[in-house]
């Protein structure tokens, strides 16, 4: 809407211009152009305008018989210039009664910390070294060279949290905040007014990555760092940014599930991270479809995008389902 309000002054200042000339003949001419520049002001506001109606979010509105429940696809991490975000989120966000994310990030004091360093990190003289291949140990030390961190400092890391805490520090250097994320931001809203829940936990999440082979944990590591050399470009995390702004499920899928075709050898870990969780978040929602409080659900974008994703599976239901 900014755009449109500097386009009609434009075209109101043109119209000042044309009064200026003195002049009989002059004033016919100008009493002319200025009725045709009028008609083109109102033809390039109404275009305007339409354009502005029809532009997507990633946010997605489906109804069963008895109630409504809204999707909202998440970035985990994001910059402050995203904020404010669009109305229509916003609005949908107001009227709901429920908020319900992956695992409530404000309810951190739940975690079992020793559990998280039993399951994060190697214990005695064991380190990241005995369990992942060669060619993996020196991509990994060449990132941390590259970011001036001792190796020491992440070699008792198991593979899966490092690659957590590897995309953490690219992104943070790239303007990324966890604290700007989109569930921080709704779930910051929503206490006390309103009732927060969870489709997993962070024990359900920390069991599943935990839970990964060691050769699938290295799988999860090595697909890290090839995301982690596209970040640095700056132009693939943007581009995400710019999907989920203007709700390009398309362009957020083939950047987040770029690695999910090209290498069979992560197909279990697509199954277990992203399609496996996709049908059990659908049972969830299904749940609340069937609820008389309207419902707002945050989820992770990549589990709304493609043919296996959320959106889909909610569709493939009969749900009424509606990007907004």
């Amino acid at each position: 809407m900014k755009g449109l309000v500097i386009k009609t002054d434009y075209c109101v200042k043109l119209k000042k211009v044309m009064n200026y000339h003195p002049g009989e003949d002059i004033a016919k001419m100008r009493r002319k152009v200025a009725g045709i520049l009028s008609v083109f002001c109102i033809l390039f506001v109404l275009i305007l305008s339409a354009h502005a109606q029809n532009e997507k979010t990633f946010l997605w509105k489906v109804q069963s018989k008895t109630n409504t429940v809204y999707v909202l696809g998440s970035l985990h991490f994001m910059k402050k210039e995203a904020y404010p975000l669009d109305r229509k989120i916003e609005d949908a966000f107001d009227t709901s009664d429920v908020v319900v994310v992956e695992a409530n990030i404000n309810d951190i004091a739940r975690v079992d910390v020793q559990k998280l360093i039993d399951t994060a990190f190697y214990t005695g003289d064991d380190t990241l070294e005995n369990h992942v291949s060669s060619e993996t140990y020196s991509l990994v030390k060449k990132q941390y060279e590259k970011l001036g961190v001792p190796l020491w400092l992440v070699s008792r890391q198991k593979p899966w949290f490092l690659a957590l805490t590897i995309t953490s520090f690219e992104l943070a250097k790239l303007g990324f905040d966890p604290n700007y994320g989109i569930e921080m931001h709704f779930t910051s809203k929503a206490s006390p007014k309103k009732r927060i829940e969870e489709l997993e936990s962070f024990e359900y999440q920390i069991n599943l990555l935990s839970g990964f082979s060691d050769r699938e944990q290295e799988m999860f590591l090595l697909e890290t760092l090839k995301d982690v050399q596209a970040y640095e470009a700056e132009a693939e995390a943007d581009a995400l940014l710019r999907a989920w702004q203007t709700g390009d499920t398309k362009r957020l899928e083939s950047i987040v599930m770029k690695n999910a075709s090209g290498d069979g050898r992560l197909s279990l870990v697509y199954e277990k991270l992203m399609y496996q969780r996709n049908r059990n978040m659908t049972l969830k929602i299904e749940e609340y479809l069937k609820k008389r409080e309207t419902y707002f659900v945050i989820v992770g974008a990549g589990h709304l995008a493609g043919d296996r994703g959320i959106i889909e599976l909610l569709k493939s239901k009969g749900y009424t389902i509606e990007q907004i």
